[in-house]
């Protein structure tokens, strides 16, 4: 779940910085994308990549960036 926090944190920020969303906002892209993206319990290396690109997909059609 790090991972995806982190991926989804990193799409909202860059967006914030650009002032495509609110500094509010960030925390409801975050949300949202945690709720989406699948956790898995014992992750590979594999997955943790997978995880990461698609959180950050994710996240960026939220924003639509």
């Amino acid at each position: 779940m790090p991972c995806i926090l982190n991926a989804a944190n990193e799409i909202a920020v860059f967006a914030f910085l650009r002032n495509r969303i609110g500094f509010l906002d960030i925390t409801a892209v975050v949300e949202k994308t945690m709720e989406k993206i699948s956790f898995i319990a014992n992750p590979s290396f594999e997955d943790y990549l997978d995880s990461d690109a698609e959180a950050r997909s994710f996240a960026a059609t939220l924003i639509q960036l």
